[in-house]
């Protein structure tokens, strides 16, 4: 990039920052949606506002070859934000790329299985992280941020706080867990956080445990247990919610101890329960058996 289209895009770049921060946008959506502006303009070398919708189409082209989906979409929704409020034109992206509907069910674990993966999981802090992660239904960022004082004991309920779309909601915390946490407390004993990073002493550790760490002991802890499905922490908050649905627990009352702001987001659950199946299979073997009565009237 000369120092014309350098120019150029630092200032574009920098407005860019600017409108999707005083358009409220998340820390995560500003990461990436910043990161879609960067990359374009990387692949291309020059400022990307005055390409071409042929460009665009062949950089998508590349991009769906090197990358997933979902990242493609995330990409594409920064760059028209972009558009939209940098360059203030329309950017019809439909007419560039269309990515597909896909509506795929995630893998799960079984109750069995989750104590199989807790007992083949050595560390302690890792143990009573997928613990407490599978047992309040939390995301993975969620469970890393909780801090001493969402801890409510005597309400046996824990706050987790500024979630997905900056929301804060309660969870239910089960007694066995509470017990976990206090326990792994005493071996760390930090004044803040529940699960300080290991990489200096534990009790003045200014960071949560790493991301990355957390998935390694996941998938550390599967291959251990013999479990070659496609899982990662997040598995446990579908296991979460699924084994709530096969115990009887209402699909709204779920919805609110998720934080799912809409309901047909958790109804897809109901697919994944052996519960719901087999009361669907008794309800079209009696559906059937009506239908057999008639039928052997006919003869």
């Amino acid at each position: 990039m000369n120092r014309t289209e350098q120019a150029r895009f630092a200032r574009l770049y920098d407005q860019h920052l600017t409108a999707l921060k005083l358009q409220g946008k998340r820390p995560k959506t500003v990461d990436a949606y910043a990161r879609a502006v960067r990359r374009v303009a990387a692949h291309f070398d020059r400022c990307p506002d005055k390409l071409a919708a042929g460009e665009l189409k062949a950089y998508f082209s590349a991009l769906v070859d090197s990358h997933s989906w979902s990242t493609v979409k995330v990409d594409r929704n920064g760059l028209q934000f972009f558009y939209r409020h940098v360059l203030e034109r329309e950017w019809n992206w439909v007419q560039i790329f269309k990515p597909p509907k896909v509506r795929s069910l995630p893998d799960i674990l079984s109750v069995a299985e989750i104590a199989q993966l807790l007992q083949a999981t050595q560390r302690l802090r890792f143990r009573v992280f997928f613990l407490t992660t599978y047992s309040l239904g939390l995301r993975l960022g969620e469970a890393l941020a909780l801090e001493i004082g969402d801890i409510d004991a005597r309400a046996a309920r824990v706050h987790v706080r500024q979630a997905k779309g900056g929301k804060d909601r309660f969870v239910l915390l089960p007694e066995f867990t509470l017990c976990a946490l206090r326990r792994f407390w005493r071996h760390h004993r930090h004044p803040r956080l529940l699960f300080p990073s290991p990489h200096r002493d534990l009790a003045t550790a200014t960071t949560s445990m790493d991301r990355a760490g957390v998935q390694r002991a996941l998938k550390a802890a599967l291959t251990q247990c013999r479990i070659h499905r496609r899982l990662s922490v997040h598995s446990l908050r579908h296991s979460y919610a699924t084994h709530l649905l096969e115990a009887g627990v209402d699909l709204r009352e779920i919805q609110t101890l998720l934080g799912h702001e809409s309901p047909a987001t958790t109804a897809r659950y109901t697919q994944l329960t052996a519960r719901t199946d087999a009361n669907a299979r008794a309800r079209v073997e009696q559906l059937m058996g009506c239908l057999c009565e008639h039928w052997r009237a006919l003869r």
